[in-house]
C-alpha cells in the first residue's frame, strides 16, 4: 500500500500505481504477449525491444527471458499467436452458406478476410511491413500468417477444386493483394484509388464488388 507522501509523488509526476507483480506464470506469460503484440501495433519495431516490453507488461525484463528467451523468443511466440488470430478472426464453420464450389469457398475466406484485417491494427501492421521490411522479424511474422491461412483452405477446401486451366496459386494471391491494399489505404486516408471507404455502406460496396470478382473467376 502507497503511504500519503508516495501518493503525492506520484500524483505530481502523473505516474500510474505499478501493476500488482502477477505471480501465475502463465498468467505472465499472456500479459508479455499482449503487451508485446500492442507494443508492435502502435509503434511498430523500431521501438520494441525488452525494457519497453517489460514496462508494457507491468514486469521485470528477466521474464521476458526466462520464459521467451528473448526478443527473438517473443518474436516466434508472436507468429505462433498469429495462427491462432486465423482461427479466431477466420471461423471454420461456414456461416450458414452452403460451400458447393470452390468459389464459394474462396468468397467466404475473401470476406472474412477482409473482415478480419479491418478489425485488427496489428496485423494491418504486419501486411505493411512485408512491403516496406525485408528483415528475419518480418518473414517469421509474414510467413507464420501466410501457413496459417493455408492450412486454412487446404483443411476447409475437402473435396472442392477449382475450375480446369485456372492458376489458384496466381489468382489467390492477388485478390488478398487486393484485400490487403483497400484495408491499408483505407487506414492511411480512407480511400483507395478513388474508392472511398468511410463508413459501412462503403465497406458493404467494397465487399460486393470482391465477391463479383471471385465469382468472375471462380464461378
Amino acid at each position: 500500500m502507497l503511504n500519503e507522501s508516495a501518493v503525492a509523488v506520484l500524483e505530481q509526476t502523473g505516474a500510474a500505481e505499478p501493476e500488482k507483480r502477477i505471480r501465475d506464470r502463465s498468467a505472465t506469460e499472456r500479459a508479455i504477449l499482449k503487451a508485446a503484440k500492442n507494443l508492435l501495433a502502435e509503434e511498430g519495431f523500431q521501438n520494441f525491444g525488452i525494457n519497453a516490453v517489460a514496462r508494457r507488461a507491468g514486469c521485470d525484463k528477466q521474464l521476458i527471458y526466462r520464459y521467451y528467451g528473448g526478443l527473438d523468443g517473443l518474436v516466434e511466440a508472436i507468429g505462433a499467436d498469429l495462427g491462432n488470430w486465423v482461427k479466431d478472426r477466420i471461423p471454420e464453420d461456414t456461416g450458414g452458406m452452403f460451400l458447393l464450389t470452390y468459389g464459394d469457398l474462396m468468397e467466404r475466406l475473401s470476406l472474412l478476410f477482409l473482415e478480419a484485417l479491418r478489425d485488427d491494427p496489428l496485423m494491418r501492421r504486419i501486411v505493411a511491413w512485408e512491403i516496406s521490411e525485408n528483415t528475419e522479424q518480418v518473414r517469421r511474422l509474414s510467413e507464420a500468417r501466410s501457413k496459417a491461412l493455408g492450412l486454412w483452405l487446404d483443411r476447409m477446401r475437402g473435396s472442392l477444386t477449382p475450375p480446369k486451366g485456372i492458376d489458384t496459386a496466381a489468382v489467390n494471391a492477388l485478390i488478398f493483394a487486393s484485400i490487403q491494399h483497400l484495408v491499408l489505404s483505407a487506414a492511411a486516408g480512407g480511400q483507395c484509388a478513388g474508392l472511398v471507404l468511410k463508413n459501412g455502406k462503403d465497406w458493404e460496396k467494397a465487399a460486393g464488388a470482391l465477391k463479383r470478382l471471385v465469382r468472375g473467376v471462380y464461378g
